[in-house]
């Protein structure tokens, strides 16, 4: 997960306004934001074979505002989108749409921020059932000279202490893996095998990891091993271009059509969700990250 400021509304110059008319004009060659085309269907693409089950994070739709984000999922056969505050999520329903990954808590690496962090979990879990969606994401927190195994030790006893209610609510609890190499360094959850240990010792089907493909490909490599090794222990997945975290095409290293065909071929039930940065039309960009992992 990588937090991305939005823009204000300032002076806009000519290239900006130019920018802003193609988006607009990809958008309503969707349907979205305007009269829909007669060529709305040609437009969304043919059905999705649907053995991956497919969502998106909020950059990867552009500068749209969120309700065009849920008429884009809608036209391209998208499930949801990831890390939609509460306040947004009528709107998702209205589309017939679901928050796929849950905002959540974090800090378990350290006993201290135990209090809190399972705190506002609680309130997450219980908001995300009641809707109906069915993840919430937390993270380890930074080593800050924390050593793996204390923070390890230190985070199975915290999810220890929510991974009963999680059972109750049917809520699934991922923390995530990211890496500490280039994007978020000091972070302690940025190898599979320590993130795969503390689920495994926490020892409930409701506390996985959210997999983030580009984060484990520049972290530790070995992708397609690594998720089947440790499938029973992850609950979502996050896609994005390597490296630069762009468009997942054949600009970068990772292949995900063989990915995907081995997360759909484990019966991976769960949700891959798009998390890249488009450079170029958002529209465009993402109508293909879908068929590339539409497989």
């Amino acid at each position: 997960m990588d937090n991305r400021n939005h823009e204000g509304i300032g002076s806009v110059s000519r290239r900006e306004l130019l920018k802003g008319v193609a988006a607009g004009a990809a958008l309503v060659g969707l349907g979205i934001g305007g009269k829909p085309l007669a060529a709305e269907e040609k437009a969304a693409g043919p059905p999705l074979k649907g053995r991956i089950k497919q969502a998106g994070c909020p950059g990867v739709f552009g500068k749209a505002t969120f309700e065009e984000k849920c008429q884009m999922c809608k036209q391209l056969g998208l499930h949801g989108i990831d890390l939609v505050g509460s306040k947004d999520w009528p709107t998702l329903k209205k589309y017939g749409l679901i928050c796929t990954m849950c905002p959540g808590g974090g800090g378990f690496n350290r006993k201290e921020n135990h209090e809190g962090a399972l705190a506002g979990l609680r309130k997450n879990i219980e908001a995300a059932a009641e809707a109906g969606f069915p993840n919430v994401i937390v993270m380890s927190g930074n080593r800050a000279g924390l050593a793996d195994d204390t923070g390890a030790e230190n985070c199975v006893e915290g999810l220890k202490k929510i991974a009963a209610f999680a059972e109750e609510k049917k809520i699934t609890v991922c923390m995530e893996l990211l890496n500490s190499k280039r994007n978020h360094k000091d972070y302690q959850c940025d190898r599979t095998a320590w993130g795969a240990d503390v689920c495994k010792r926490v020892g409930s089907p409701r506390i996985k990891l959210l997999y983030d493909i580009y984060h484990m490909q520049v972290q530790e490599g070995d992708v397609i091993a690594t998720i089947r090794e440790n499938i029973q222990y992850i609950g979502h997945f996050h896609t994005a271009g390597v490296p630069g975290r762009n468009e997942i095409d054949d600009t970068q290293e990772l292949y995900y059509p063989a990915i995907m065909r081995a997360i759909a071929d484990l019966k991976f039930e769960g949700y891959v969700a798009h998390e890249y940065g488009p450079k170029k039309d958002p529209t465009e960009s993402l109508k293909k990250a879908i068929a590339i992992c539409d497989v």
